[in-house]
């Protein structure tokens, strides 16, 4: 998708995943409008925009089909190029995302085909398709990740993190923590990694990690 001028994007809502430049996102597809969503963009430029809804409706994604109401969307996303398609005997698609380049929605379009699309525009995150500089710490954002896996009782590879540039490793471990909503949120929307780094830590610093209800352990995403 080009950086110069918004361009049509296929919208899969999810609330709480988040997908950044240079991260792996693998998804099991098998709603319908999403399956038509996954072969159309296989026809096409086999792009998917990542986006959460505000409120997400039962299914997480939105109405049933012949319904009017959709429910609001964050104005910012992230676009992902499917790299892998592997179509299952039931009529579900097993695919996995890389991700591109953040985008603002300018324009909500007509449903086609059941599934949402906006007019995009990813100009203003035109740094998103380079290799990005990163100037934070990173042993000090592994020591919080530590402490926070530990308490929560997350099996991430620290080590693996370490191996990474720093962007890579914030943008992998901002995608894989189990945090609201909200706060993956102002993960994507963050400047540059430096930034996003460290809201990272700050959220890992007020997380109450000795409350009893907790997340059930995530897999670190892959990352290039």
């Amino acid at each position: 998708m080009a950086s110069q001028s918004p361009a049509t994007v296929r919208l899969f809502p999810l609330t709480g995943t988040l997908l950044l430049p240079g991260t792996f996102l693998p998804l099991n597809v098998f709603e319908t409008r999403y399956r038509q969503l996954v072969a159309d963009a296989m026809r096409g430029d086999r792009r998917i925009g990542m986006i959460q809804p505000f409120v997400p409706a039962d299914d997480n994604s939105g109405p049933p089909l012949g319904e009017d109401r959709q429910p609001a969307l964050y104005p910012v996303g992230c676009l992902g190029e499917v790299v892998e398609c592997e179509p299952q005997d039931d009529g579900r698609y097993w695919i996995v995302l890389k991700g591109e380049s953040r985008f603002r929605v300018v324009e909500e379009l007509s449903v086609t085909g059941g599934y949402r699309q906006v007019l995009a525009d990813c100009s203003t995150f035109s740094g998103d398709h380079h290799e990005l500089d990163c100037d934070l710490e990173i042993g000090q954002l592994l020591a919080y990740a530590e402490r926070y896996c530990t308490a929560l009782e997350l099996d991430f590879d620290l080590d693996l993190l370490a191996s990474l540039p720093p962007a890579q490793a914030v943008n992998a471990l901002s995608a894989a923590l189990p945090l609201a909503p909200a706060e993956k949120q102002a993960l994507l929307e963050a400047a540059a990694p430096d930034a996003r780094g460290e809201l990272l830590i700050r959220l890992m610093e007020i997380q109450d990690v000795a409350t009893s209800d907790r997340p059930a352990p995530y897999v670190l995403p892959t990352v290039h």
